[in-house]
């Protein structure tokens, strides 16, 4: 009885082994790092590969570099802005071309002694890093198609910020900048007093005022307005936000000197659930503007 029943068992474990559809290829995440001579340390980054790039070896690819807020790290976007999942459900939608997207490690716990910002400052030329060393790392490394025309980037809070002055400093370099939340400036009367040379949330304030992307815009002579008006140029922010007032600031600015840019302010605050959300109408926005 017992032999029977064994054989019995042993036959539907094949049958339902057998039955099960055969695994489908995936779009694929990945976290690796990179050494860098500039920062003198590995710094980690998070990597989108859509579902075809690991079946057709010679198609290459529009790249967004998208940039996370302060006190996380690349895997923020991943973790709990589920990257993935919205890039599948949109490119199978034909609502996005496929892309690759990558998400550099600018941060870590500030309160813990960590760096943040992505602006040169003493002891932390990440800037310099991104350019000189990420950029052309990622796109030597990865089937990255490698021109202005395919190259976005966007980012979050001290991302949003970063991505924004990214594309104000290097508009040959961008076709797009989404900017969500975005840490655009912060004035004088809102800066905290630091003794201590060694505070590293006094350092990443003053890079931010050093690069405010409002007066990047208000000091702007025609030479670089012109440069500008080459980038798509997509703002998204909050009415609960506390940054809401810095955004209308950049785009009061960008309307005075005449520099087309999208302008959305939405439901919500500073959180998860906004840029969950913003990013569906990044991604849509981003390949629209690829497929030129």
């Amino acid at each position: 009885m017992k032999r029977a029943f064994f054989s019995l068992l042993l036959m539907l474990l094949t049958i339902f082994c057998f039955a099960q559809p055969p695994r489908m290829p995936q779009s694929k995440v990945e976290t690796k790092t990179i050494q860098s001579n500039v920062l003198n340390a590995e710094r980690e980054y998070t990597i989108y590969l859509p579902l075809s790039y690991g079946q057709d070896p010679d198609k290459k690819y529009p790249i967004l570099y998208l940039l996370h807020g302060m006190n996380d790290t690349n895997r923020g976007w991943y973790e709990r802005g589920h990257v993935k999942d919205v890039a599948d459900q949109l490119i199978a939608s034909g609502e996005a071309v496929e892309m690759i997207i990558v998400t550099p490690n600018a941060g870590g716990n500030i309160y813990e002694g960590a760096w943040n910002g992505y602006f040169d400052m003493p002891g932390w030329a990440y800037e310099t890093f991104f350019f000189t060393e990420f950029q052309p790392y990622i796109e030597s490394t990865y089937r990255v198609i490698g021109n202005k025309e395919n190259r976005a980037v966007a980012g979050l809070s001290m991302g949003g910020g970063g991505a924004t002055v990214y594309g104000q400093k290097h508009p040959e370099l961008f076709n797009s900048v989404y900017a969500m939340s975005a840490l655009m400036d912060i004035p004088q009367r809102d800066a905290a007093p630091s003794q201590r040379p060694d505070d590293k949330m006094a350092i990443l304030t003053k890079s931010v005022q050093e690069n405010s992307a409002v007066r990047f815009v208000t000091e702007a002579d025609e030479e670089r307005i012109k440069t500008l008006r080459s980038v798509n140029w997509f703002v998204d922010c909050g009415d609960d936000d506390f940054l809401l007032d810095r955004n209308i600031e950049l785009t009061q600015a960008m309307r005075e000197k005449q520099i087309r840019h999208e302008f959305r302010v939405r439901d919500g605050g500073h959180t998860w659930e906004y840029w969950h959300s913003a990013l569906y109408n990044c991604l849509r926005y981003l390949s629209r503007n690829f497929r030129k």
